[in-house]
């Protein structure tokens, strides 16, 4: 995927209504990742992120976002070799999956978008360390998230470290930046060239995307691309609000098991 959008820098009054974006994200994602077993189904998954979200009085970024057809949910839900954008149903989890969710709310006029991968049940070996690859390729990525420091070498660094396990970072898909807009500049890919691309300034929003699976994607329905191997995909998002305090981590990373400072 390549597209050029204007990079917005944010203030630091900004910065903490996304802040207060990402806790409201945070919760429905958490809350959603509490409720996942063998014998839910996923529209029952859309139905408690989409909860959480309007008792904050905030909205639901995905539904109705422009598309083939306006996006039907609140969530997206992919299942083992789906990549992105998997439609909520009556599709039901089974022992084993490998689900990646991905969510977004907007507050107060602001966008926070995330994601996580995890298993239902007992996953198998394979599965498990293509999440933990994921995880890491991603704690990996915001390290090099540094004012002075370009889009290229976050990228070279995520791919330099999935590689190495054998697995494939997908070229179509990509991180970006966010904030009144869900999709905003620069793109942040998961490979690159160091000391290319975009400098990251101070005021920067992006959200670094960790995506890994083999294969091919094809568009298997309006919305849905899968890998054209079986093999699984993870992904695994945070965002980061601005660098006040240079590598310092802001008070909230998304999806972390906590909610951070």
């Amino acid at each position: 995927m390549n597209w050029t959008r204007n990079v917005v820098i944010k203030s630091k009054e900004e910065i903490e209504i996304m802040r207060d974006a990402g806790k409201i994200n945070y919760e429905a994602l958490q809350t959603v990742k509490k409720a996942i077993r063998p014998g839910i189904s996923t529209g029952e998954l859309d139905k408690i992120a989409e909860t959480v979200i309007r008792d904050h009085k905030a909205e639901p970024v995905f539904l109705g976002y422009p598309g083939p057809t306006p996006y039907p949910a609140t969530i997206t839900v992919c299942i083992n070799e789906e990549m992105v954008h998997g439609v909520p149903g009556k599709r039901i989890l089974k022992e084993g999956d490998l689900v990646s969710i991905d969510c977004g709310t907007r507050h107060e006029g602001f966008v926070a978008d995330s994601a996580f991968s995890v298993g239902v049940g007992k996953v198998s070996k394979e599965a498990q360390k293509l999440m933990e690859v994921t995880d890491r390729a991603l704690e990996i990525g915001i390290s090099m998230m540094v004012p002075g420091n370009r889009i290229g070498d976050v990228g070279a660094a995520i791919h330099e470290y999935v590689s190495s396990f054998g697995f494939h970072v997908p070229q179509e898909y990509t991180g970006h930046g966010v904030g009144r807009d869900m999709h905003e500049g620069p793109q942040a890919p998961n490979y690159g060239n160091r000391g290319k691309g975009t400098m990251l300034v101070e005021g920067m929003t992006i959200g670094n995307s960790g995506c890994q699976g083999p294969g091919v994607s094809y568009r298997s329905s309006t919305w849905l691309y899968r890998r054209r191997s079986h093999w699984r995909c993870t992904r695994i998002q945070w965002h980061y609000f601005g660098w006040p305090l240079l590598q310092k981590r802001p008070p909230v990373r998304l999806p972390s098991l906590h909610p951070g400072n």
